[in-house]
């Protein structure tokens, strides 16, 4: 439920039955030599008389018996976008604490128009010292910006619990992008692109399990790099639109 892998998947269905937590997986492959997909393999199954369940299904079967965050705190949290619904909640994984910001009413039983949804993974360089951090980096204060204007939406605050490794790799891409400054003249310089060391959807099931327990069921995700989210559906989400990340104009104290 943290990673939607085949390895994680294969070693949760031996657990499931009872067996040692290991297993040994392989790749299907077609006659041409090229990797079978899901219509490819139900046509294996059928073939072979095999049985045959999705990284969704084990999701959705593990998900409606276990629960991996609990909700520690709510407290309302004054920001230069305004204020939000600070959610605290913490991983029975690892103890660890993870946060959800909230404006306005996300729980689609309540108002079931699909709210603005960003996962994002904490970068605590360009969150909180950095002006000067690569394009993009300021991901999180954009879509605070962004789910300000619309007055709506949610951003769930994954910790990545000061690894050493990613601050290493915030501080080298900062370094990079001041050194081509100094090279490049400004009006020809292209735009750099982040390493993107949050990961998305498929990798923070945690985040997705936080989103369902908030109620939100139908999301519209706010991104710059649109991408496809495997097994999603198995923690009851779905995403119906993918909105470019674009900060908006607001009356903060960052907009001066």
């Amino acid at each position: 439920l943290q990673r939607a892998g085949h390895t994680e998947a294969a070693v949760d269905l031996a657990r499931l039955a009872g067996l040692d937590a290991s297993a040994v997986i392989c790749e299907i492959l077609k006659e041409d030599g090229s990797m079978a997909r899901l219509p490819d393999l139900l046509k294996f199954k059928r073939k072979h008389g095999l049985k045959i369940c999705t990284i969704q299904d084990l999701i959705e079967h593990r998900r409606q018996r276990e629960k991996l965050v609990e909700l520690c705190e709510t407290v309302e949290l004054p920001t230069d976008f305004g204020s939000f619904e600070l959610r605290v909640y913490r991983a029975s994984l690892d103890g660890h604490h993870h946060f959800a910001l909230v404006r306005g009413e996300v729980d689609q039983a309540v108002n079931p128009r699909p709210p603005l949804v960003r996962v994002h993974s904490e970068n605590l360089i360009a969150d909180v010292f950095s002006a000067r951090a690569p394009a993009g980096a300021h991901a999180l204060h954009d879509a605070m910006a962004a789910i300000a204007h619309e007055g709506r939406g949610v951003i769930v605050y994954m910790r990545t619990h000061g690894s050493e490794g990613e601050v290493a790799a915030q501080l080298h891409a900062i370094q990079k992008k001041l050194g081509q400054e100094k090279t490049k003249p400004a009006a020809k310089k292209a735009p750099i692109r982040r390493k993107v060391l949050a990961r998305d959807l498929r990798e923070v099931g945690l985040g997705a399990q936080i989103l369902a327990d908030l109620g939100v069921s139908r999301l519209r995700l706010l991104t710059n790099a649109p991408k496809r989210v495997v097994g999603l559906g198995g923690y009851g989400l779905e995403i119906v639109d993918q909105v470019p990340l674009v900060a908006k104009k607001t009356k903060s104290k960052r907009s001066k």
